[in-house]
């Protein structure tokens, strides 16, 4: 096995080989390490790394292994942690120049989680300023490009912990999503992310205290996702939107023979680039040949919705954005700057109106959940925007029509209006570009294990992606 094949290796087999004492945390670590270090004027995908420490740490997890003591879940695990939650002790940028020095006075839920289950963080990934675009790039440190094709984006918000993976430099990462920000990257670079249900895993506050904001995992594979899952869901004392009792997802599902899947390409108003739109019928013929039955479905939904969205992540994040326009917005990035002043402008009355139409969209999508056991759709209708995209002066152009420079070539934003579905991202194909394409498995309010029951059988139909190189990037 080469040091290559070593950094594409999934979690759970390298969690599985470590048991068996075949292989050491300190060889995957240092494998990781050395990718990493050849990548990065590539990709770009870290802002702070911990490399020394990494690797004490895992010699540390080396000698649990050999002494057959107990172990974590994630034990040895090199983890991508998204730059905008915190460690006790270590830097948080949020991307910014404003928070560049910031250093966290304690360690955010998720993050504990993930460390006491042994995973070990040898790096930051990173993020737009403030999480606030679906591309990633920032003043403080530059662009981060897709490893598929580094002309394109790896998407946004959590485009860093999405190219660490499709480049091999770290085993699984954490993103979080409040337009789409684990699905739009997972999507862009042929991964697994998942949107679980609002309250399902916990968050920072106060944006814990937003239903379109939710924490999440990236994957190379759909076992590694219900891996990190595992690790990240449950209710914390210092979450109060957190959900009783902790959700144990199964690795291993009944087959989808005889499901009935609803399938939309547009959601009623995107358009859809012509590539993510066979890619997206090949994966309905995938499940067709898994004895489901996919029919095409009309949700009603209109205009409207994208507008609603757009309207309430103003509202409440551009708002708080807004608060450092004064003192900092010549330090901010055009895109945070743009969003906090729209935020400046938004009105009460603009808010309940984007509850309005989320409750109008259920009115169709909740009826149609009980008929269908999922629905899909695309997750980018473009597969990707270039990687310094700026939809703050820059167009998006998808069938000839103009879109949406922000949030108008990803379907992902409706999803977090409907945020108790838990919806995952998998891959499709890709593009001529080169860049991957992606569909979303949309399931009932809080029923997770269906997504992930419908994933991992496309996914064994399909093949994993990244198991021979001949399926991974070419870096």
């Amino acid at each position: 096995m080469t040091d290559l094949d070593l950094c594409y290796m999934p979690a759970s087999e390298a969690l599985r080989q470590f048991k068996a004492k075949t292989l050491s945390p300190v060889e995957l670590m240092q494998a990781t390490i050395d990718r990493a270090e050849a990548t990065k004027a590539t990709i770009n995908c870290f802002t702070f790394t911990h490399f020394d420490e990494a690797i004490d740490l895992a010699k540390k997890a080396e000698a649990k292994y050999a002494k057959g003591a107990r172990t974590g879940a994630l034990e040895g695990l090199p983890i991508g942690i998204k730059d905008e939650s915190y460690i006790k002790g270590k830097p948080t940028s949020h991307g910014s120049l404003l928070t560049k020095d910031a250093i966290g006075e304690h360690t955010s839920t998720m993050n504990e989680r993930v460390i006491k289950a042994g995973g070990i963080v040898h790096a930051r990934t990173a993020t737009p300023e403030f999480s606030c675009a679906g591309v990633t790039w920032s003043r403080r440190w530059g662009v981060t490009r897709n490893p598929w094709n580094p002309d394109f984006t790896p998407g946004g918000s959590s485009g860093g912990a999405a190219a660490t993976l499709a480049s091999g430099t770290s085993s699984i990462a954490t993103g979080s999503d409040i337009a789409g920000s684990i699905r739009i990257p997972a999507s862009a670079c042929g991964l697994v992310g998942f949107k679980p249900p609002y309250g399902r895993n916990p968050d920072e506050p106060p944006f814990n205290l937003d239903f379109y904001c939710h924490t999440g995992p990236l994957a190379r594979n759909v076992k590694d996702a219900i891996l990190l899952q595992n690790v990240m869901a449950g209710p914390s004392p210092l979450d109060i939107a957190t959900l009783r009792p902790k959700l144990r997802l199964p690795l291993d599902y009944k087959p989808i023979k005889g499901w009935k899947i609803g399938f939309s390409m547009d959601l009623g108003s995107f358009e859809v680039d012509a590539d993510v739109h066979r890619n997206t019928l090949a994966a309905c013929d995938v499940f067709q040949s898994l004895g489901a039955t996919v029919e095409e479905v009309d949700l009603g939904w209109g205009d409207e919705v994208l507008k609603a969205g757009i309207a309430y992540l103003e509202h409440l994040f551009g708002a708080s954005l807004a608060q450092l326009l004064e003192e900092h917005g010549e330090d901010m990035t055009s895109y945070a700057r743009q969003f906090a002043e729209d935020g400046q402008r938004s009105k009460a009355t603009d808010y309940v109106g984007t509850l309005e139409v989320a409750a109008r969209m259920y009115q169709t999508l909740g009826p149609l959940l009980e008929k269908y056991d999922v629905l899909i759709c695309p997750t980018n209708a473009l597969p990707a925007v270039p990687a310094e995209f700026d939809h703050t002066r820059d167009s998006v152009e998808i069938n000839g029509k103009q879109v949406n420079p922000s949030l108008g070539w990803v379907m992902t934003t409706p999803f977090n209006m409907m945020s108790r579905c838990p919806v995952l991202s998998m891959p499709t194909g890709r593009a001529a570009n080169g860049v991957p394409t992606g569909i979303q498995i949309v399931g009932r309010t809080y029923c997770d294990a269906d997504v992930f029951r419908a994933a991992l059988a496309y996914e064994t139909a399909r093949g994993q992606w990244y198991e021979s190189a001949g399926t991974r990037p070419s870096l």
